[in-house]
């Protein structure tokens, strides 16, 4: 069978990572790493979001008991995160790829400079084939680390694969996918192997199968699984100990819940862009430059911009139009109204000069860009 996906965010949770111990399991973490390694040497695109670092700071501090208390969690996340990157810098190493990491935060995510910088930064690691490790900033994130105030990154995971445009979301951990009930007390409990749209049955479904392991149990499974569905991703929750698990996901194979998409991934982004709710002002710009956003698919340049309309920050959406003022499409501005004033029509070399900063050579990057 084909692979049916081409680009994926795997999730790790920590119960899976740790395989309900206190610590990281090097065995699952080498066989999850090998799986990736090979999509990857295919030319698939891939991104890991992984949990573990707090498992990881506390097997290091010798501290089995569990303390609670956030800023001691946030010690043990100081201490597990460069351990736990230097675990898959190793891994992934033997497969000759390599290993970027990033930290995000919901406050990062949630204003728009700050998501179009991550947005921004995770498609050119793709482009260059650098596999990326995702996880919260536990140090300065403290509402995510509570109890169980956010999903063990599995809400996290859903922000990425919709910052990311991804295909497929691969919810990894150590229960075989959502069940009628919870498997290890009642007896009749069945699988569910897909649902088509997640409503209060399924989500009351997954309250009553909870797992005990890690923060996110199968509700906030559930929960990432509506919003990463609702931007078009398809998303399945699979026990990641299973031999070739990743594989034979991403080929299709019926293994675990598989939650289908509400909507196309093109139709969510491109409705949310083109709708125009959000859309804050117009770059007019020159036939030349026109004509490469449309027929050679290249991004937006300083040089090509004629005429700025409207007041509008970095990270905004705006309206493309040629020199008679006719709609191309529209796109994600790098750059606010008032620096486009400035450096419009000039060559992107000299945007620095100009400005005294840059925020790169693109004014609107051909991956932030809906043409009509």
């Amino acid at each position: 069978m084909g692979n049916l996906y081409h680009r994926i965010v795997a999730k790790f949770g920590t119960s899976l990572l740790t395989s309900g111990s206190d610590q990281l399991n090097q065995e699952i973490m080498s066989s999850l790493v090998a799986q990736v390694a090979q999509l990857h040497q295919q030319g698939l695109e891939l991104l890991v979001v992984s949990s573990g670092a707090i498992a990881s700071g506390r097997h290091k501090l010798g501290l089995t008991s569990k303390v609670k208390g956030i800023p001691f969690k946030q010690v043990l996340a100081s201490v597990g995160q460069n351990r736990l990157m230097y675990i898959y810098e190793q891994l992934f190493s033997q497969h000759n790829i390599t290993v970027a990491q990033a930290l995000l935060t919901k406050a990062d995510l949630a204003d728009r400079a700050g998501y179009l910088n991550a947005r921004n930064t995770l498609l050119a690691l793709l482009e260059l084939r650098v596999l990326c490790i995702i996880n919260e900033n536990d140090v300065v994130a403290v509402d995510e680390i509570q109890e169980a105030k956010f999903g063990d990154n599995d809400n996290l995971s859903a922000m990425v694969a919709n910052l990311v445009d991804a295909d497929l979301l691969l919810i990894l951990t150590d229960i075989a996918g959502l069940y009628t009930a919870d498997p290890r007390s009642v007896p009749g409990a069945r699988l569910i192997t897909e649902v088509d749209r997640i409503d209060s049955k399924i989500e009351q479904m997954a309250a009553e199968a909870a797992s005990n392991l890690g923060i996110g149990g199968m509700t906030t499974k559930i929960e990432a699984a509506k919003l990463a569905t609702a931007s078009g991703v398809t998303v399945v929750i699979a026990d990641g100990r299973e031999p070739d698990i990743i594989l034979k996901l991403v080929t299709g194979e019926a293994i675990g819940t598989r939650f289908l998409p509400t909507t196309s991934k093109l139709e969510s982004r491109q409705r949310w862009m083109l709708s125009g709710l959000s859309t804050k002002g117009k770059l007019i710009i020159d036939s030349g430059a026109a004509l490469a956003l449309k027929k050679q698919k290249r991004s937006l340049l300083a040089a090509g911009i004629r005429q700025v309309e409207g007041e509008f920050q970095r990270g905004d959406i705006v309206n493309i139009c040629d020199n008679q003022g006719i709609r191309l499409g529209c796109g994600i501005t790098n750059y606010s109204s008032s620096d486009i004033g400035t450096i419009k029509g000039a060559h992107s070399r000299k945007i620095a000069t100009i400005l005294g900063y840059d925020y790169g050579s693109e004014v609107v990057h051909r991956n932030n860009l809906v043409m009509l």
